[in-house]
Formats: structure tokens, C-alpha cells, sequence
């Protein structure tokens, strides 16, 4: 099947690791060209050579709570390739935490990264892109946000991630009634339990890393940790012309583990 992606330029912010770089291979893999947003130089050195070298992606560090990173991204991404046709908008989750024991300040720092720093992305790529009048309808521009499961049932521990990420997905909604009209298109994803060092790293938290893998497994209808390489396709699906009659849609990445719909 092909997706349509040839020669489409997309900024895919937490690019050098995880589900972004998973996100920007597959997108690669189509045909498409990358600005890989980042905070660690080297490690998006090493993600612009895995994905073919400067020719097919370039790589901008970048802190998302800098108020003119997402100016600068969009402005890279034109200057480099000519042109803007989507942004996979995806963010390190924010540390863990309890209701009562989240601070003010952990709550001002996870607001900066988790919700505002994607949304000015958006918004900056929303007033760049323009659909080509030659695409068919539908299939123009598009924006995806990675979000969590937690934007609809909350996982214990990651109070800060259960309360923003379902304010995204509202935004998410929002924003694709907003741009539908001018044949943008703005969806999200849900990862569930994948197999990324952050996904280990909060395993490890709460016990044996193997237990508390075999725990989550068995609450997973198939059973096991997805790839990253599995959301990477998803995502790259949702972002493509394939997709061309989906907006505002809220789409597990999870193996079965949501139980509501």
C-alpha cells in the first residue's frame, strides 16, 4: 500500500529516540522528509544517520518549553525542504507522581513540556501549511499528537500525565474542527504499553523489572509489550494521505488494553 508520502516534509518533535524516531523511520521509509526535533545534540546526530543522512532529515535541538522553538522548527523545516506537510507532536512524559504529593512547580514544569510546548508547535505548523489544490480531498495536510492511554483511564502513579494528556485530547478535538475547513487534519495517538526505554524506566520503579512486565502483559489482550516500530507505522498511517477521511480521532496504539471505547 502506499501511503502518499513521497517527498512530504514533517516535523516530528522527541525525534532522536522512542516513538519519534520510530514515527520518522517509517515516515522515511515512505519517502518522506524529517526535521527531527530534540534537546540532545548527539543523539539526534545519531538518529539523522539512521534515517539516511542529511538528505532525507535534518536535526534541531530543541526544548519544547522555549516559547520560539516551534517558530524556528517550522521555519527549518521551509528552509531546508521547501515545504511543510504535518508534525508528529510527541513529548517525554512527565515524572511520576501522586494527587497530593505533585508540587506546584512539577506541575508549572509538566504544563511547560507535556501540554503548552506541543501546542505552540501546532500552532505554528497550522499557520505554515497550506493543502495543495492538487491533493485530493482530505488528503493535505495533517498534525497527529502522541498522547497516552491516561487520556482516558488514568495509570497509577503518572498523576501529572493523567491530568494533561486528556486536556490534549480536547485540544486535539478542538483544533480538528478548527482546521478541517482548510483541509488540515489533526489526530492522536494513545501508546499503551510499549517497549521504550521510558516504558522500562517506570517499570523499574515500581519492582522487578521482569514482574512488573509479566503484570502488565497479562492486562494486554495480545499479550505483550507493542514495538516501537508498531506505533511508528500507525502514526506514520494517521499523518499520510491513506488516511485522508480521519480527523479528531483518538487512536489506541495499546494491544487491547482499554477496556471502554
Amino acid at each position: 500500500m502506499d501511503l502518499g508520502l513521497n517527498e512530504r516534509v514533517f516535523i516530528v518533535t522527541g525525534g532522536s529516540r522512542g516513538l519519534g524516531l520510530a514515527t520518522a523511520s517509517a515516515l522515511a521509509a515512505e519517502g518522506a522528509k524529517v526535521v527531527l526535533a530534540a534537546r540532545d545534540e548527539s543523539q539526534l546526530g545519531e538518529a539523522v544517520e539512521t534515517l539516511g543522512g542529511t538528505e532525507h532529515a535534518v536535526g534541531l535541538p530543541t526544548d519544547l518549553a522555549d516559547p520560539a522553538a516551534a517558530e524556528r522548527l517550522v521555519a527549518a523545516a521551509v528552509a531546508r525542504f521547501g515545504r511543510l506537510d504535518g508534525a508528529l507532536l510527541s513529548v517525554g512524559g512527565p515524572p511520576g507522581g501522586t494527587p497530593t504529593g505533585t508540587t506546584d512547580q512539577a506541575w508549572r514544569e509538566a504544563f511547560e513540556s507535556v501540554f503548552l510546548g506541543p501546542v505552540r508547535v501546532a500552532r505554528a505548523c497550522a499557520a505554515a501549511m497550506v493543502a495543495d489544490p492538487a491533493d485530493r480531498p482530505g488528503a493535505g495536510p495533517a498534525l497527529a499528537f502522541v498522547l497516552s492511554t491516561s487520556a482516558r483511564q488514568p495509570v497509577p502513579g503518572l498523576t501529572s500525565s493523567n491530568a494533561l494528556r486528556p486536556a490534549l485530547a480536547g485540544f486535539t478535538k478542538d483544533m480538528s474542527d478548527e482546521l478541517a475547513p482548510r483541509g488540515v487534519r489533526v489526530n492522536a495517538l494513545l501508546p499503551g504499553r510499549l517497549a521504550t526505554d521510558r516504558t522500562f524506566t517506570l517499570d523499574a520503579q515500581v519492582g522487578a523489572p521482569d514482574a512488573v512486565r509479566r503484570r502488565w502483559e497479562a492486562s494486554i489482550p495480545l499479550g505483550r509489550y507493542g514495538e516501537p516500530a508498531e506505533f511508528g507505522r500507525a502514526a506514520a498511517f494517521l499523518l499520510s494521505p491513506a488516511a485522508s477521511y480521519l480527523t479528531g480521532v483518538l487512536l489506541p496504539v495499546d494491544g487491547g488494553q482499554l477496556r471502554g471505547w
